[in-house]
C-alpha cells in the first residue's frame, strides 16, 4: 500500500488509466445518449489520456522530477491531445490537479483532497453551460472526499464518484429513458478506480465499470456527436498559440455566436485548446487567427461518421521503412515496402505517420533506417496506435538490418510471428560502415584527424586509415571492416554503396572474399546515401 504518489507512481497511474480506458472504451462509447446519441466519449477520453501518457514518457526527467511536475507534464499533454468535450474536461481535471500540486514532491492524502477539488473546479470552468447528471457531477462528488490517508482518500473519491454515476439517470431524464448512466461520468469512475488500484499496488480493477457493463446497456448510435444541437454539422478543434486571456475571451464569445459546445481553455503557459460545434468552419478558424496562431486544426463532419464501428482497413498488413538515400528507398519499394524518403532536414514524425496511415493496413511493421530515425518511428507509431492501427517498430540501427528484416518478411505468417522473425533477423545482422572523419577526434583505436577514413563495426571505430580519403584508403578501410566483421563468423556480406564510394570498391571487396573467405557471399546494392561511403551487413 502506497503512502504517497511520487513522480513514477503518477506516471503509472496515467498508464493504468490508458489501459483501463482501452479495455472499456467500447462500453463507454455505447452508452452516449445525452444530449443526442453519441459514440465517441470513451474513444475521446482514451485518446486524451494517451496524449498525457505520451507527454510523460517523452519529457526529460528534469521536467517530471517530482509528483507535481509530473502532473503538470500530463496536463499539458492531455490539453494538447484533447479530443471532444470529454477530453477537454479530462485535461482540465489534470490541469487543476497540477495547479494544486505545484512543487509537491510526493502526493499524500491531504494533497489528493486538494488536487481533486482544484481539478473539479477547473473542469467545471471549461463548460459554459454545465448540466446536472453529467461528467462534472461525478467529478464534483469525487471532490468531496476527505481524509489523511492516501488510500482512504482515493477509495472515498472513487466510491463517491460511483454513487454519483448511479444517480445520473435521476438527474437527466434522457438517461433514465435509455436505461443508462452518463458516459463521461463512467469514464471518471474508470480513472478513479485506476488510481485506487495504483495506490493499493495491484492491477487496475474496474469494479464500477463492471457494474455497468456495456453488454447490458443497449443504445442506438445515430451520429458521432458528443453533445450540443444537431443543427450544427461540424466539430472544429485546434491548438492556439500566442494569445492572452482577453483575446481568448473574445474568441469564446465569437464561437458562441457561431455554434455550441464551446470550450476555450489554456494551460497557463500560452497554449490553448479550442473546441466548437458549428456550420461555418472557415469562420471558426478565422476567429482563431484573429486571436492567435491556430495549429493542428481538426475538422470532423458528424454526418460522415458511423459511431462505435471499428475502423475498416483495406489491407491486413504492411511494412513501412524510413531511409536516407534515393536508391536505397527504391530498393525497399521494389520489395513492396512503403517508404518515407528522409532528406538532409530533420525528419518529421508526422510525415512518417502519413505513410503509416496511408498504407490503409490494420497491422504495420516499421523499419527505421538508422538509430537517428528510431525516435521518429516511435513517435509516429504512438500516434498511429492512438488512431486505431496496430503498429510495431522493429529496432534497426542501419539500413542493412532493415534489409535483413524485409528479407524474412512473410505476409502469410501470423502478424506477431512475422514481427518476431523480422526483429530476430535485424538483431542477428552485424553492421559495419566506412565514413570520412569531418573533424579531429579521439576514438577507441586512437586519435583521428579530419579527412581520415574511419571503419566502424557495430557502432564502434575499429580502424583508421590516414587521409586524404582517396580510392585506395577507402577501399583498404572497406576490406578491413569486412575482415574484422567476418572474424566473428558469418556467411553473407551485404554492401550498400553510397554516393561518394569510389569506382571498383565493391569489386575489390569481392576479390578479397574470393581469395580469403570463399565461404562468404557478397550482395551489393546501390544505396545513394550521403552520410557514409559504404555500409556493410554480415549474417
Amino acid at each position: 500500500m502506497l503512502d504517497a504518489l511520487d513522480a513514477g507512481e503518477v506516471r503509472r497511474w496515467v498508464a493504468a488509466c490508458v489501459q483501463s480506458l482501452d479495455a472499456h472504451r467500447a462500453g463507454i462509447d455505447r452508452i452516449n445518449v445525452f444530449p443526442v446519441a453519441d459514440g465517441d466519449t470513451g474513444s475521446n477520453l482514451l485518446d486524451t489520456l494517451r496524449a498525457a501518457l505520451e507527454a510523460l514518457l517523452r519529457a526529460p526527467s528534469a521536467d517530471r522530477a517530482d509528483a507535481g511536475a509530473a502532473f503538470g507534464v500530463a496536463a499539458r499533454g492531455a490539453l494538447a491531445g484533447a479530443r471532444g468535450n470529454s477530453g477537454v474536461i479530462a485535461s482540465q481535471l489534470l490541469r487543476g490537479m497540477a495547479a494544486a500540486l505545484r512543487g509537491v514532491d510526493a502526493v499524500t492524502g491531504p494533497d489528493l483532497v486538494a488536487a481533486l477539488r482544484s481539478g473539479a473546479r477547473m473542469a467545471a470552468a471549461a463548460v459554459s453551460e454545465p448540466a446536472p447528471g453529467t461528467m462534472l457531477s461525478v467529478l464534483d462528488a469525487a471532490a468531496t472526499a476527505v481524509g489523511d490517508d492516501l488510500h482512504g482518500v482515493a477509495v472515498a473519491a472513487a466510491s463517491a464518484a460511483a454513487e454519483a454515476l448511479r444517480r445520473t439517470p435521476e438527474q437527466l431524464p434522457v438517461l433514465a429513458e435509455a436505461g443508462v448512466v452518463d458516459a463521461g461520468g463512467r469514464g471518471v469512475v474508470v480513472l478513479l478506480d485506476a488510481l485506487v488500484a495504483v495506490v493499493a499496488e495491484r492491477p487496475a480493477a474496474l469494479a464500477a465499470a463492471a457494474q455497468a457493463r456495456a453488454d447490458d446497456l443497449g443504445t442506438s448510435l445515430v451520429t458521432a456527436r458528443e453533445g450540443g444541437s444537431d443543427l450544427y454539422g461540424y466539430e472544429v478543434m485546434y491548438l492556439l498559440h500566442d494569445t492572452d486571456d482577453p483575446a481568448a475571451d473574445r474568441l469564446r464569445d465569437e464561437l458562441d455566436r457561431l455554434g455550441d459546445c464551446v470550450s476555450v481553455v489554456g494551460d497557463g503557459d500560452g497554449l490553448w485548446t479550442v473546441h466548437v460545434h458549428c456550420n461555418d468552419i472557415g469562420a471558426a478558424i478565422e476567429a482563431g487567427i484573429d486571436a492567435g496562431r491556430p495549429r493542428r486544426i481538426r475538422v470532423a463532419r458528424f454526418a460522415d461518421t458511423t459511431p462505435a464501428e471499428p475502423q475498416r482497413y483495406s489491407r491486413d498488413r504492411a511494412v513501412v521503412a524510413a531511409v536516407r538515400g534515393e536508391d536505397l528507398a527504391e530498393l525497399f519499394v521494389a520489395e513492396g515496402v512503403a517508404v518515407l524518403r528522409v532528406g538532409a532536414a530533420e525528419p518529421d514524425p508526422y510525415a512518417l505517420l502519413e505513410v503509416i496511415t496511408g498504407t490503409a493496413a490494420a497491422h504495420v511493421t516499421v523499419l527505421p533506417g538508422d538509430t537517428g530515425l528510431m525516435s521518429v518511428a516511435d513517435e509516429a507509431a504512438i500516434r498511429a496506435v492512438a488512431g486505431g492501427q496496430d503498429v510495431v517498430v522493429v529496432p534497426c540501427a542501419s539500413p542493412v538490418q532493415a534489409l535483413a528484416a524485409i528479407a524474412v518478411h512473410d505476409p502469410r505468417r501470423r502478424s506477431g510471428d512475422d514481427v518476431v522473425a523480422m526483429a530476430e533477423a535485424a538483431a542477428a545482422t552485424r553492421r559495419g560502415e566506412v565514413v570520412v572523419a569531418e573533424a579531429d577526434g579521439i576514438t577507441w583505436v586512437g586519435p583521428c584527424a579530419a579527412g581520415d577514413v574511419l571503419g566502424f563495426a557495430d557502432g564502434e571505430v575499429v580502424l583508421i586509415e590516414p587521409g586524404p580519403a582517396g580510392p585506395e584508403a577507402l577501399t583498404k578501410a572497406a576490406i578491413g571492416v569486412v575482415e574484422r566483421m567476418l572474424a566473428a563468423g558469418g556467411e553473407l556480406v551485404t554492401a550498400v554503396v553510397g554516393q561518394t564510394a569510389p569506382t571498383g570498391l565493391t569489386e575489390a571487396v569481392a576479390r578479397h572474399l574470393r581469395q580469403e573467405r570463399p565461404d562468404a557471399d557478397l550482395a551489393t546494392h546501390r544505396g545513394g546515401q550521403t552520410d557514409s561511403v559504404v555500409l556493410f551487413g554480415v549474417e
